[in-house]
């Protein structure tokens, strides 16, 4: 599936950069391939996924890894039986409806604390994303802790150590690789994310340097030109495969990022 995958992109956007450069698709700093004088530069795109990825991270980190310190280290079974299930139940909410809790909810608060906040803006797409991809860190995070050999506890608690500080000095370091792994899964699947985006964050490309700015993301735009008005083979049908093979290598470079911090991470450990 994923040498089909790869294929189908690669192939698709070759046919892209035979009338685009790379140069051209790289620096620049316009995307507008569906006007009549296009430009193909997909910086735009880039900075507003990245904007709205650091947003979600920001938010999902710290509580992903709160609850899972207290899932693993604090609760009772009887609790914990009740509040996993119950915590992954959000990642399996439609994420359109995330959108429009987004843009009808949210954003109206952040616009009473933030004068001037547009309507279509990547802060409140980021946090929606960041509540949305809790349950990826928060779970796998705990399954790294709760993997964490008892005998460390016990060692750590027999020094003298509180409960508190065996979870922040003790578990939390043995279980860093698999913590990682949690963070980047979830840095993904917000990377991938589509319809919070498009209906919260707004489908204007421009390089965003604010989350309170509206814009628009790679993955965005794919489902903007994917409805269907454009022609199947012209060059703004095969600019989605280019913008597509963009955020592949990107998840690329991240997974390979990962998977360089969890080996050394496990030899340090």
């Amino acid at each position: 599936v994923v040498l089909g995958i790869v294929y189908v992109v690669i192939s698709e956007s070759t046919k892209f950069f035979a009338e685009v450069s790379v140069w051209e698709f790289v620096t620049e700093t316009r995307w507008t391939p569906l006007f009549d004088t296009p430009h193909y530069g997909i910086a735009p795109l880039l900075t507003g996924t990245f904007m709205s990825t650091l947003v979600a991270l920001s938010v999902a980190v710290p509580l992903g890894l709160l609850v899972a310190i207290y899932l693993s280290e604090f609760a009772s079974a009887r609790v914990r039986e009740a509040v996993k299930p119950s915590l992954e139940l959000l990642a399996g909410v439609p994420t359109v409806v995330y959108g429009y809790f987004a843009l009808l909810f949210l954003t109206p608060i952040l616009q009473s604390f933030i004068p001037g906040l547009p309507g279509f803006n990547l802060l409140s797409a980021g946090v929606v994303m960041g509540l949305m991809i809790i349950p990826y860190i928060a779970s796998l995070s705990e399954d790294a802790m709760r993997a964490v050999p008892q005998s460390l506890r016990d060692g750590s608690l027999a020094m003298g150590t509180t409960r508190l500080e065996t979870a922040f000095r003790v578990v939390f370091p043995a279980a860093i690789s698999g913590i990682v792994g949690a963070i980047i899964l979830g840095m993904s699947r917000a990377v991938g994310e589509t319809m919070i985006v498009a209906i919260a964050g707004g489908q204007l490309p421009q390089i965003v340097t604010s989350p309170t700015q509206q814009g628009a993301t790679v993955t965005a735009f794919i489902a903007q030109v994917a409805l269907g008005d454009i022609a199947f083979g012209t060059i703004e049908y095969q600019s989605i495969f280019a913008a597509g093979l963009a955020l592949l290598l990107l998840t690329l470079f991240f997974n390979f990022i990962a998977f360089t911090m969890q080996r050394r991470f496990r030899e340090a450990y």
